[in-house]
């Protein structure tokens, strides 16, 4: 049975969601009030003259924040109607992409937080839904429920910026949870008191899923912003990664919120039907990632390239050239395009609503980690230049710029660890080579999620090296026994063995110079003598005696054919 039948019959009109061919009339003539001017860029799907203009202004100042909407502005939609033909992805795409189910959510509060005022957020939600056919969800059925920053009905000053900001949040919410129930909370300005403020009310309200399409510059203000606002046990809080490419954002970088990146999403003729690599329009324009410079590592994420927080954790859409379909009338003519991570966040806050409340009491940004098999993987793209490099390249398991990946099901947001993901390292054996002569040794191990792994050595012998892939090579230089841990890590596991590695003193090529075999002689760690043909070295004494005293005795190993 057809969920979504006015969908289905809008698609052929419209295109496929990514096509301007027929939509690309003229460019809006006006930019929004304190929003950035459109720039033309080249989509990631190769589509040429994608322009966007960001609904929200850059902030000024430490502490403010800036929502991180992006709306096409090449695409000319024709008319308010909202039974208007019209482009970007709609809630069946956005299902089929990220395999989530079409029920469920009964029960849920999503919750929203924005600055600023949309008077016409209701009635806008209202004309979405009925294009999609989704169900109702009104102030006056109890779905829909708007409050500002203290829970009453005190709205802040109207702003056509975040008005667009506020759409595309709650139209996300629609198309991946319609069943559940969605408080929106304005803040009374960008300022990160106010906008945790009504973090902390979007919780009071019973959301057990908050969203967080804004973000800025870092500040040695952030822990305690951490403590005071986003520190909610039991209850799944998203943050926006940024627009701006590499770089961190307060607050994805909380250690309490799960931090999300941006990805370009297209139709494919693979087995999933869909293809993503990493949001990058231009040099500044694309999804956020970094490393924080005071926010403290979780203990669930493994990363070793960062000592403390790494954004990102999931990705989800964002890439305008690939964007979504919003409706918005309060400081837009009707239907529009928008990107930015200010997508990505409510879909995955929405995907989290789908799988179920987290546990009381449970640090709800871990349960990713806990399924990392839950993602589709994305391994290609990146968002600028770094090091090291998955700080900023999409690369097999965990990478800055997309986390984990983006939803497969909504498995990897429920709790419970059955899925862990698990490396091994196969053990190769203690180790023996001689100082001056070149070694090869191939480290193998596997990853129960089937993802690449990269390794690491501590304690090789002077002279020697281990490769990514897990080749240990070189000349040794110094004699002695090492004790070597070999690791390898998919990036959001890891595995390690260890073994011995003896290096004898070289004795040149064949016996030249070699002491002849006596039985009344004693010979010291690392003699070499010639017996029977062969060249033998001399690795320990069974005694602590000194060579030549009364019990002293070596082991010899035999060193070849001179």
């Amino acid at each position: 049975m057809d969920k979504h039948p006015t969908e289905r019959r809008s698609r052929s009109a419209r295109l496929a969601p990514l096509s301007v061919l027929g939509l690309l009339v003229a460019s809006l003539s006006t930019a929004f009030a304190g929003s950035a001017s459109a720039v033309p860029s080249a989509g990631a799907d190769g589509s040429a003259g994608v322009s966007v203009t960001r609904s929200c202004a850059a902030p000024t100042h430490p502490g403010e924040l800036a929502c991180l909407a992006l709306k096409r502005t090449d695409l000319h939609q024709l008319a308010l109607s909202p039974d208007a033909a019209h482009s970007g992805y709609g809630p069946t795409d956005l299902a089929s992409a990220y395999n989530l189910p079409t029920t469920g959510g009964s029960g849920q509060t999503v919750g929203i937080v924005d600055a600023q005022d949309d008077p016409n957020a209701e009635s806008d939600l209202a004309a979405y839904r009925s294009q999609y056919g989704l169900p109702a969800c009104t102030t006056a059925n109890g779905c829909f429920k708007k409050v500002d920053e203290n829970g009453g009905s005190n709205y802040p000053t109207a702003d056509t910026g975040w008005a667009g900001e506020i759409s595309l949040d709650l139209d996300m919410v629609s198309a991946v949870c319609p069943n559940c129930h969605i408080v929106l909370v304005e803040a009374a300005s960008a300022n990160m008191s106010d906008l945790g403020t009504a973090v902390n009310q979007a919780v009071a309200q019973g959301a057990k899923f908050v969203s967080n399409s804004y973000g800025g510059s870092e500040d040695s203000s952030d822990l305690s912003a951490d403590s005071q606002y986003f520190n909610h046990p039991g209850v799944a809080i998203t943050a926006s990664a940024g627009d701006s490419n590499y770089g961190a954002e307060y607050p994805a970088t909380s250690q309490y919120v799960t931090a999300v990146g941006g990805t370009a999403l297209t139709k494919a003729s693979n087995a999933r039907g869909w293809s993503e690599s990493v949001w990058n329009t231009s040099a500044s324009e694309g999804t956020g990632s970094g490393c924080s410079a005071y926010d403290p590592k979780p203990s669930w994420q493994h990363d070793t390239g960062c000592a403390n927080r790494m954004e990102t954790d999931v990705s989800a859409v964002a890439d305008p050239a690939t964007g979504v379909a919003v409706y918005q009338t309060y400081g837009g003519s009707g239907w529009a395009v928008y990107g930015g991570t200010s997508a990505a966040s409510p879909i995955i806050a929405s995907a989290w609503a789908l799988a179920g409340a987290p546990n009381p009491g449970d640090r709800a940004n871990q349960y990713p980690y806990n399924h990392t098999s839950s993602f589709n993987d994305v391994t290609t793209g990146n968002n600028g230049s770094c090091s090291p490099s998955y700080f900023c390249t999409a690369g097999p398991g965990y990478d800055g710029p997309t986390g984990l990946g983006t939803p497969n099901g909504v498995s990897g947001f429920t709790a419970g660890t059955t899925t862990t993901e698990t490396v091994t390292v196969t053990n190769p054996g203690s180790q023996s080579s001689t100082v001056g002569t070149a070694v090869s040794l191939a480290v193998s191990g596997s990853d129960s999620a089937g993802k690449a792994l990269t390794y690491s050595a501590t304690g090789l012998p002077a002279g020697l090296s281990i490769s990514s892939a897990g080749v240990v090579s070189g000349t040794p230089t110094t004699a002695g026994t090492s004790n070597v841990t070999v690791t390898a890590s998919s990036g959001s596991a890891s595995g390690s063995t260890s073994f011995s590695w003896t290096v004898a003193t070289g004795g040149g090529g064949g016996c030249t110079g070699l002491t002849a075999w006596s039985a009344s002689s004693s010979y010291a760690p690392g003699d070499q003598v010639s017996y029977n043909g062969h060249k033998w070295l001399s690795t320990w004494y069974s005694t602590g005696a000194a060579p030549g005293a009364p019990g002293s005795w070596a082991v010899w190993t035999d060193q070849g054919t001179c």
